[in-house]
């Protein structure tokens, strides 16, 4: 009986060590560095993606709370003309200042 326990342990273990030793050899191979890279590429583009969502959702909410403006958008002044800044209406306002001088 003590035989066969110590058969099938040293049977278990081998089993188990050939299989490690085959995936470690599996992930050796250049296909399997390239998977791994892939995988790690993808996971980080992920992440990032993750993180940019994350960081416009606070940037949304703490513009919000605050009354800013959103990102992108010109902050208007109480009475200010909405279109002064847009190209072409700088050279017509000039054209239209110097006519009434």
């Amino acid at each position: 009986m003590n035989r066969v326990l110590w058969f099938a342990a040293g049977a278990g273990a081998g089993v188990y060590a050939i299989t490690k030793v085959r995936r470690a050899a599996e992930i050796l191979t250049p296909d399997g560095l390239a998977d791994r890279l892939a995988g790690l590429s993808l996971g980080a583009h992920l992440f990032t993606e993750e993180v940019r969502a994350g960081m416009a959702e606070k940037e949304k909410d703490l513009r919000g709370r605050l009354a800013l403006p959103l990102h992108g958008a010109t902050p208007q002044l109480p009475g200010a003309d909405p279109g002064a800044g847009a190209a072409g209406t700088d050279a017509e306002s000039r054209t239209t200042r110097e006519g009434t001088d």
